[in-house]
């Protein structure tokens, strides 16, 4: 019995080393040569010589119409539209001034010029010095200088006292600058006071104009003048003085 196995064992190792195993696939000798062989297929195609392509002749796709012949439109239907022809010029009289050619055309003759009042040449040398002399000028200057005239200076209106007082003036004579105190104001004018009031002004001129005509600069009614340099709601001079020369 055991004998018996032993050889049953035997025989089944030998019946596994005689049967072919599976191989798994991958890049060996067999896929180099294939790619090398489509390469040189790719080469060969690249290196043979190219084949123009002939475009097919031109065809009239106008339904009803005779196709064209090869060389395109026939020179008689060029020539029957004015194509490829030499017209002769027509004088169509739209210029008084064109005596030949056709209107437009770089290769007519340009126009005469008639007598144009429209249109000067006193820039012109030659056309100035064939009709003009030193005395003709001389006697055109003198003419001139007859024709013009002189306006003699007025006087310059006087300003309406209606209008208020007249801050150009006391910009002009104030004897500080802004922010100089020049006049003494009460203890009572305060920024709170100051804001206030200004606020109720449209602009600096306006409060200062408002300021003189209520007594200003000594007396301050609004405290609109707080530090007291004779200029209110923080209305400056110094431009209107600039403007004088001063």
């Amino acid at each position: 019995m055991k004998s018996g196995l032993v050889v049953l064992a035997a025989l089944t190792v030998l019946a596994a080393c005689g049967s072919p195993q599976p191989t798994q696939r991958g890049i060996g000798f067999d896929d180099f040569s294939q790619f090398e062989l489509e390469r040189a297929r790719r080469e060969a195609a690249l290196s043979s010589p190219r084949q123009s392509i002939i475009p097919p002749p031109q065809v009239n796709t106008i339904p009803g119409a005779s196709p064209l012949p090869p060389g395109g439109i026939p020179s008689s239907d060029l020539a029957a539209a004015g194509i490829g022809q030499v017209q002769t010029p027509v004088n169509t009289a739209n210029d008084p001034g064109r005596t030949q050619g056709l209107d437009a055309s770089p290769t007519n003759a340009p126009p005469a010029l008639a007598n144009n009042p429209g249109i000067s040449d006193e820039q012109s040398f030659d056309a100035v010095a064939g009709r003009e002399t030193i005395e003709s000028d001389a006697e055109r200057r003198a003419a001139q200088a007859a024709a013009r005239q002189e306006i003699q200076p007025t006087a310059v209106p006087q300003r309406p006292s209606s209008t208020g007082p007249n801050i150009v003036e006391y910009a002009i004579n104030a004897p500080n600058v802004k922010g100089q105190e020049w006049y003494s104001r009460s203890i009572l004018s305060g920024q709170g006071r100051f804001q206030r009031n200004c606020a109720g002004y449209a602009s600096s001129d306006e409060a200062q104009r408002d300021f003189l005509a209520r007594g200003g600069p000594e007396r301050d009614r609004l405290g609109i003048d707080p530090d007291g340099d004779g200029f209110a709601c923080g209305w400056d001079p110094a431009p209107f003085k600039r403007a004088a020369g001063n």
